[in-house]
């Protein structure tokens, strides 16, 4: 930060009785939680009412399975308000990249094309693209999108790969390495206009986009609720609103099988819908105590403030001063640069995940976009900003020894 600069430090929320808002969520006090963005926080409250259910169902399994599917529909519709969308048009999967599995299952019949994604994409979804392009026999085609990309630019890249022979867009709306937005919706419309399927990787937006699917264009979204919405892992939405939803079917085929979508994947068997159950307690929780926009506002403020902390306590040659200028930011999220040499593969940035765990007791996340290692910060109301403070005066110096190691020539 500049001399002089006056900086506002976000103000922890509360719970309603003045307890921090750590205290509604079970996670190991030794710990700093500092990567709510991988693998999300259940609050307490969901995990009690997830208990309860899984109990009840324990209690008269017989009873249970066939009510099932009704109950599942009523919590589609809560799930449906948070989204700001149609319950008739999302189902629930167990994650956002179930959902992609959905839609490459789907189209795995037709007769296909090449298919594109970007240097960006989420490993696991991509995967599946591949999978679904050796069916096809076609190729997939990586669209090279600089991190500092604005819109414009990114737009641009992406479409460049697209042709006649494309039949399938992959296209994150946010990032997961690194931590920026992608232009779905202008991306969608040209689609739409070609005839070209696109499948949009929404995994990390529920809860810290206020409406992620508003004015979107696209054949298949799917989004985690596990992330940012707090619900029981597990828990995911998968919104269809063209002709492909007619195609899409659970993983699983039980006796809904021959209903319309989305009602087909309220039927799975005697998977545990535990989880999906008490998604609404989350949900419900964090609107009732401080309100969604509230805490995305929280949030944001708190990434920022903690990205500039860290960022400014990197002293070794070569590591940028303040945090990563990505092209088109996400809410809530932040990227800053790591000392040269560290984290350069996913492989390298996950050991390093690892170590940060064992040794420094902070769970956080290690990320690698094109040869260069980065701290992703993803932040909840459950996080302030003495932990950001804490991570710069007591990791980062450890942080920066690993890399003089790393750099240290073998003996």
């Amino acid at each position: 930060m500049s001399e002089g600069e006056v900086v506002t430090v976000p103000r922890p929320p509360t719970l309603p009785d003045g307890r921090p808002a750590l205290d509604a969520w079970t996670l190991d006090p030794r710990m700093r939680h500092l990567n709510h963005g991988s693998f999300g926080a259940v609050p307490r409250v969901a995990q009690e009412r997830q208990n309860a259910l899984r109990a009840e169902m324990e209690r008269a399994p017989v009873a249970w399975f066939p009510a099932l599917p009704a109950r599942i529909a009523e919590v589609r519709a809560a799930v449906a308000g948070l989204l700001r969308t149609d319950a008739k048009d999302l189902a629930l999967v167990p994650n956002a990249s179930a959902g992609a599995s959905a839609v490459y299952a789907a189209l795995s019949a037709r007769t296909g094309g090449d298919i594109v994604v970007t240097d960006h994409g989420y490993g696991a979804v991509t995967m599946g693209a591949q999978r679904l392009a050796r069916r096809w026999g076609t190729a997939v085609r990586t669209a090279r999108v600089p991190l500092a990309a604005d819109a414009e630019q990114a737009y641009r890249a992406v479409m460049a790969q697209v042709d006649d022979d494309v039949a399938l867009i992959v296209l994150d709306q946010i990032t997961s390495a690194t931590a920026r937005l992608m232009p779905v919706d202008r991306v969608g419309a040209e689609a739409a206009r070609r005839g070209i399927t696109l499948l949009v990787d929404g995994a990390h937006a529920p809860g810290l986009l206020a409406a992620p699917l508003e004015g979107l264009v696209c054949d298949a979204w799917t989004g985690n609720l596990h992330k940012w919405g707090c619900a029981p892992r597990g828990t995911a939405a998968l919104v269809a609103r063209g002709p492909l939803r007619e195609d899409l079917h659970p993983l699983i085929d039980s006796w809904g099988a021959a209903e319309p979508f989305p009602d087909r994947f309220d039927h799975q068997g005697t998977h545990d819908a535990t989880a999906w159950l008490a998604a609404p307690a989350a949900l419900d929780f964090v609107d009732a105590t401080w309100g969604w926009e509230t805490a995305r506002r929280y949030m944001d403020e708190l990434a920022d403030h903690g990205a500039r902390h860290v960022a400014a306590a990197f002293g070794l040659p070569g590591t940028p001063e303040g945090p990563v200028d990505v092209g088109m930011p996400v809410p809530g999220m932040r990227l800053v640069r790591l000392p040269e040499g560290l984290g350069t593969t996913r492989l390298a940035a996950d050991a390093l995940r690892d170590r940060a765990t064992a040794e420094l007791g902070v769970e956080a996340a290690f990320t690698s976009f094109d040869g260069v290692g980065y701290l992703r910060l993803s932040a909840h109301v459950y996080n302030t900003p003495e932990d950001y403070e804490h991570f710069a005066a007591v990791c980062v110096p450890v942080v920066e020894n690993w890399a003089r190691e790393a750099a240290a020539p073998a003996a």
